[in-house]
């Protein structure tokens, strides 16, 4: 029985998708089972991942939807099929460092006081490496009223308490939040994570990523920071950091992006 089962939720990603998948094959930990769920793509995803299942058929299980659900719902349908003691996540586009299985298992093993374990990731893009994310190493409540305060691809959580947490909600306003909201509700009921400050995962994120935020996406965020600012006693200086959401939803995207790339940019950061 694997000790880890990876969740992947998938759509339209064919290009990238073998390089992704290899990377967990190329693994230092064998104790894994990747369970991938196609979300109605429309190119060869589908097709990609289920010559994977038939070359790999005790390491990979396919699921797919009948129409286009989101990612919420995909990796939900992921959870239930889940036994394993842990569950990682991965997107199909990015890739795992060869030690991240090793090291996250080794860290939940030995580090009972903590529910999940994440680390910072490199971004990449068709050009090589710009960046790289930066969490603080053992978030606190606090921190939350910043944003999320983990890394969601390359994070690894006990089932038993993902499964406590009824997963992720599925509510239209925790669209392209369902992470921050996970981790949110995790913390409320006194789970605690922890972040590896040594990049485990390469996340491919071009430069103009940030323009796929909608305003839909920015009122679930200023959403979601009201209630985090109410449940955890944030400070009123940090009252503003409620409404950032709202702000960066109607400034120009070349504005944006330019502060986005400025702060993840790696010009002068060791990666």
């Amino acid at each position: 029985m694997a000790r880890v089962d990876i969740i992947m939720g998938i759509y339209n990603c064919e290009d990238y998708l073998c390089e992704s998948i290899d990377s967990i094959l190329e693994q230092t930990f064998n104790g894994w089972r990747l369970i991938i769920c196609d979300d109605k793509s429309t190119d060869k995803s589908l097709e990609i991942v289920e010559d994977y299942a038939r070359r790999y058929p005790k390491k990979i299980i396919v699921l797919r939807n009948n129409k286009n659900m989101g990612l919420n719902y995909t990796l939900n349908k992921c959870l239930k099929e889940t036994s394993a003691d842990y569950i990682a996540r991965q997107d199909g586009d990015d890739l795992s460092v060869a030690t991240r299985l090793e090291k996250e298992v080794s860290f939940l093993d030995n580090h009972k006081e903590y529910a999940m374990v994440s680390s910072n990731m490199i971004l990449f893009d068709e050009r090589g490496v710009w960046g790289k994310t930066q969490r603080a190493e053992k978030p606190k409540k606090e921190d939350f009223i910043n944003g999320t305060p983990f890394c969601h691809a390359p994070c690894m959580i006990r089932r038993e308490v993902i499964m406590e947490l009824g997963g992720y909600s599925e509510d239209v306003s925790t669209i392209r939040v369902e992470d921050y909201d996970l981790w949110f509700r995790m913390y409320l009921d006194g789970y605690v994570g922890y972040n590896f400050q040594k990049c485990l995962y390469k996340m491919r994120d071009d430069k103009s990523a940030a323009k796929r935020r909608t305003i839909r996406n920015r009122i679930n965020e200023f959403k979601l920071k009201k209630r985090i600012y109410k449940a955890f006693d944030i400070p009123k200086k940090d009252v503003y950091k409620v409404v950032l959401p709202l702000f960066k939803a109607f400034i120009p995207s070349f504005i944006y992006v330019f502060l986005y790339n400025r702060k993840y940019g790696s010009a002068n950061r060791e990666l």
